[in-house]
């Protein structure tokens, strides 16, 4: 598995950092998916099942640790999945994207996800706004909002997107936000595009995203959990 995970014996060796987040004019910017004909969904799931893959040998104490480059990598393909669905999440796309912009940027000083995380703590700023703990914290929410709306989307062939937006909403992120946000957030799920609309914008047939769908919950739920034991192991708790 490339970039994926590094020695903790060999911290002095710099390593090798992604091209891929250098700034492109919004009007000739493409995602890596795009650049290689691939519709979205296929290169969210690909990257977050090369993450899975690799937690499995990832243990606390074991010489190999989650990179932080290659964790924004994979996080930075799940924007085009907020973008797809239009205004309704465009509060929580503009924030994912801002908080996955400071992780790459603190990717070229701190080698892992434990690194930044043990940074914080020694400084006393997990909580801090702005502080790389705090929006470790944040994009792990995004993700798993992903991974809720998606859960959602398949149980049921009639379900439309608002129902499952709103559910998935109310699930992961409501409890951690304001009466307002929570408000403005509701009033946005009537904009959502409709479930064959969603499909298009994915370039996707009902039975391929929800395979697809289905392999992202499966392979996300290991991610999310390495990030929440990552504080819980910290004495950290997650209600924030």
């Amino acid at each position: 598995m490339k970039r994926y995970f590094f020695n903790t014996t060999n911290q002095d060796q710099e390593p090798q950092f992604p091209q891929q987040h250098q700034e492109v004019p919004e009007e000739t910017a493409m995602t890596p998916a795009e650049a290689r004909g691939q519709p979205p969904l296929s290169a969210v799931v690909e990257a977050f099942e090369d993450l899975a893959k690799g937690l499995k040998c990832v243990r606390d104490g074991d010489l190999e640790e989650l990179r932080l480059d290659t964790f924004c990598d994979a996080c930075s393909l799940v924007s085009v999945l907020f973008s797809c669905l239009g205004l309704a999440f465009r509060f929580a796309e503009s924030e994912y994207v801002a908080k996955v912009c400071n992780l790459v940027d603190a990717s070229k000083r701190h080698n892992s996800l434990k690194n930044v995380l043990d940074l914080d703590v020694e400084n006393g700023t997990v909580r801090t706004p702005g502080s790389h703990s705090r929006n470790l914290r944040r994009v792990r929410q995004g993700l798993d909002l992903i991974r809720a709306l998606f859960e959602q989307f398949v149980s049921t062939d009639d379900y439309s997107l608002k129902d499952a937006a709103t559910t998935a909403y109310s699930q992961v992120c409501a409890p951690f936000h304001t009466w307002a946000v929570r408000t403005a957030v509701y009033a946005g799920m009537y904009t959502l595009p409709s479930r064959d609309q969603l499909l298009i914008r994915l370039n996707e047939t009902d039975q391929s995203a929800g395979k697809k769908m289905r392999r992202y919950i499966n392979a996300s739920l290991p991610v999310i959990k390495y990030i929440d034991n990552l504080y819980i192991s910290r004495n950290i708790s997650l209600d924030w």
